[in-house]
């Protein structure tokens, strides 16, 4: 390769430079080019987490003093171009432009130039996987960065490519109670490379009108070894910061004292609407859940089957304990419950706070949320469309075969194997999604195991395709195995 320095006067006449001065030159201008590296990729290891608990240890670790300090003295390879008129003859050098290997480089390049500190990320949808109604999320890191998942709000920060992998699982209470602390989000199964993410934010709920009180939100770190409390890196307006000393179950947690000597200390909620499909009488039910501000609407929507989420702003301050009500214009024929204690929901299982039961042919209503001394907390004109048809299609196992079908094939393993606690969730279910009403429900309640089991599937096959897809969906929620077993989820 063949490099020639080129220069000019203040007249615009070329001017050739010795070999003392092209050294010197060069010499000066790479001095110009150093900048430094993004202070979000971190060079220290993570903490050494060796201590071995038994199941019953409890371990609090305070991570405050830990944070990666910014690195300024060192080139960043990206950027130390120079300033140079540089001509290169680069023919054995260049890459085609196809080439995957350069289209790669140049992804690396932005994502250098884009994250320039760690108060900045880069948004990414992750790939949604379904498996027996749970939801798991993946993605690939294309370089070092911060990454904020758009479905969830975990941010990772990565010091090198990395796959990662996580969802959500329920929380063991046994763990939580004897260390006086209540899950304040929801937990987290994380799987990556060893020491590809060095820095991990859990999206909180908390309003920042005010100070937060010290000591009241911690991270927990669940693994075989038992429970460990991680105090923070910081707290945001939006995340808790922490350094990860390796993965496993992660979540946020409240001190229970301390939360509720704040009781009236309200939290980020919000109100998300789903629109169930008309049932035969041509009612819609639109389902009003409140719910915290860092549950994931995928979530919630992964078991509403064919009912539609209606996209509108959610934002409502939402105090745990007190009590709610849903009001409707023009009024709804019913709105149950009257009134709804607000508490945390954090799963698996997701049902409906309010149940608005619109008149035919309401193409919008103005919805309110008030508080129980009648101060509204939220007010939207909500448009009703009816449900699409993809949204079914979604969460629906694979396969040919039309699902009545289905459940004329397994109907005698279904009605030998299911059990009376799964039966009365599964008819929930099916009464939520609209499939069944309330007389079918209780005439089935009332059969003894067998004869409901045999009236719940051969209800639901009759009325066809759609219904019995439904059936499917609800059984992979409340009983996994079962439907695995029936090669239905």
């Amino acid at each position: 390769m063949v490099i020639s320095l080129m220069f000019t006067d203040s007249k615009g006449l070329l001017v050739t430079l010795t070999g003392n001065q092209k050294k010197r030159v060069c010499v000066e201008e790479e001095h110009k080019s150093e900048s430094p590296v993004s202070p979000c990729v971190s060079k220290h290891p993570p903490p050494d987490f060796t201590h071995k608990a038994g199941s019953s240890d409890l371990k609090v670790e305070d991570r405050r003093g830990n944070a990666t300090p910014p690195t300024h003295n060192e080139p960043n390879p990206s950027t130390s171009n120079t300033n140079l008129h540089v001509s290169e003859d680069s023919r054995d050098d260049q890459l085609d432009p196809d080439d995957p290997e350069r289209l790669k480089q140049q992804q690396q390049l932005e994502c250098r130039e884009n994250l320039t500190g760690t108060s900045h990320w880069q948004d990414f949808t992750p790939k949604v996987l379904t498996e027996s109604a749970n939801i798991s999320y993946r993605f690939s890191c294309p370089c070092p960065g911060v990454f904020r998942c758009t479905l969830t709000g975990l941010v990772f920060g990565t010091v090198q490519e990395a796959e990662l992998q996580y969802r959500t699982v329920q929380w063991d209470q046994s763990l939580l109670q004897p260390a006086g602390k209540m899950a304040a989000g929801p937990l987290f199964n994380i799987h990556s490379p060893d020491g590809a993410v060095s820095q991990l934010r859990l999206p909180h709920c908390e309003t920042r009108d005010a100070p937060l009180p010290d000591g009241l939100l911690s991270v927990v770190h669940i693994t075989d070894d038992g429970m460990n409390i991680l105090e923070p890196l910081e707290i945001t307006d939006t995340h808790v910061v922490m350094n990860v000393p390796h993965f496993s179950l992660l979540g946020l947690v409240w001190d229970v004292v301390k939360r509720f000597l704040n009781i009236t200390r309200p939290i980020k909620g919000q109100v998300l609407l789903f629109l169930r499909p008309p049932d035969d009488d041509d009612d819609q039910i639109l389902d009003v859940f409140l719910l915290q501000g860092n549950i994931p609407l995928s979530e919630v929507a992964a078991q509403r089957g064919a009912a539609e989420n209606i996209e509108i702003s959610s934002h409502c301050d939402l105090s745990i304990g007190q009590s709610y009500s849903v009001h409707c214009e023009p009024e709804a024929s019913i709105i149950q419950p009257e009134y709804a204690e607000f508490d945390t929901r954090l799963g698996p299982n997701f049902f409906p706070t309010f149940e608005v039961f619109l008149t035919t042919n309401q193409k919008k209503v103005t919805l309110m949320v008030q508080d129980q001394e009648g101060t509204q907390k939220w007010n939207r004109v909500v448009k009703l469309t009816g449900p699409r048809s993809g949204n079914l299609q979604r969460y629906l196992p694979a396969g040919d075969i039309n699902p009545a079908e289905k459940l004329r094939l397994v109907w005698e393993e279904f009605v030998t194997r299911v059990s009376e606690p799964n039966l009365n969730q599964l008819l929930d279910k099916l009464f939520g999604f609209g499939v069944i009403n309330d007389d079918e429900m209780e005439s089935a309640r009332s059969e003894m195991r067998a004869n409901k089991a045999r009236k719940v599937i051969d209800m639901v096959r009759r009325k066809g395709t759609e219904a019995s897809s439904f059936f499917i969906i609800a059984l992979r929620v409340v009983d996994p195995n079962l439907s695995r077993l029936l090669n239905l989820g």
